[in-house]
């Protein structure tokens, strides 16, 4: 006959593997530091701003509404080297800006700051107090693990544009690697479209924008609303060395001679733009190596 173990033992020896376990698993699933993960994102950003003025690019900006089967009822097109001389003058060489066709939508001037700021870098450190930031989970894009955060601004200043939306960060370089929202505040009869903003590894170091792509329909509250597409490539990176230094694309845009103004749409409201390319079905970019193919 076998000695019998005492009930307490038993319950002992069968439940401290368990324990164990599920200790395991808490620690397994330990959230990151998310504060130190949003300050070291935004970091970045702001570090991808300042260097992007060294660089030289090319920056095309083509916008398109369109009817019925997607035929299209106007467009604005616009490509342009950008840079910046010894003196600190903005340079914008344009290179192709054929007469707008636009029609249904005109282009305002929170138009051109969003192409220069909300679109091509969403949140700077310059800028992180301004925004309530909550991590979401993790999710992977394509050979990249990020951690994903929506974004919202605090409050509204007038003049400013904001970013709102959801961030997608890098979880090994810490870097935003794309982004997908909308510009805001909408005043009066603005609209602003949707957009995904995608990055990629310039010189193994920088995280610069190469594609933002948008297709939505603009509902406005006064007029029709009107379908959509815009596509902007940063392309031709090349770092510059010698007195002239490269300044952000977008903002020669209102600088320069063809400085937008407010303006209504055709039903009594400002008009937004569209892309001219459809998108490259379904493909996502491959941010790690190069930008997207379409």
């Amino acid at each position: 006959m076998t000695k019998t173990k005492p009930i307490a033992a038993i319950l002992t020896a069968c439940l401290f593997p368990l324990m164990i376990a599920a200790q395991t698993r808490t620690t397994a699933a330990k959230p990151p530091n998310i504060e130190e993960i949003i300050h070291k994102f935004a970091a970045a950003e702001s570090q991808n701003r300042l260097a992007r003025n060294n660089y030289a690019f090319t920056q095309d900006v083509d916008i398109m509404t369109l009817g019925a089967a997607d035929s299209i009822t106007g467009r604005f097109r616009r490509t342009s080297d950008i840079v910046l001389d010894d003196r600190g003058a903005r340079i914008e060489k344009i290179t192709f800006f054929p007469p707008s066709t636009l029609r249904e939508i005109q282009m305002t001037q929170e138009d051109f700051q969003d192409l220069a700021g909300v679109q091509p870098f969403a949140l700077s450190l310059e800028e992180l107090s301004k925004y309530q930031i909550d991590y979401l989970h993790k999710e992977k894009i394509d050979e990249l693990d990020t951690y994903v955060f929506d974004v919202k601004p605090i409050k509204f200043i007038k003049g400013e544009r904001y970013f709102q939306g959801r961030i997608y960060v890098d979880d090994r370089d810490l870097q935003i690697v794309k982004a997908v929202g909308q510009a805001v505040p909408e005043i009066n009869n603005q609209k602003f479209p949707h957009f995904e903003s995608y990055r990629q590894n310039i010189d193994e170091r920088y995280w610069f924008p190469v594609y933002v792509y948008a297709d939505d329909l603009l509902d406005f509250k006064k007029g029709p609303s009107v379908h959509l597409r815009m596509v902007v490539r940063y392309t031709n990176y090349k770092k510059f060395s010698g007195d002239i230094r490269i300044v952000d694309g977008g903002e020669a845009v209102p600088d320069e001679g063809a400085k937008p103004s407010k303006t209504k749409t055709d039903a009594g409201g400002d008009k937004k733009k569209n892309d001219s390319e459809k998108p490259p079905d379904k493909k996502k970019p491959e941010l790690k190596t190069k930008p997207p193919q379409f």
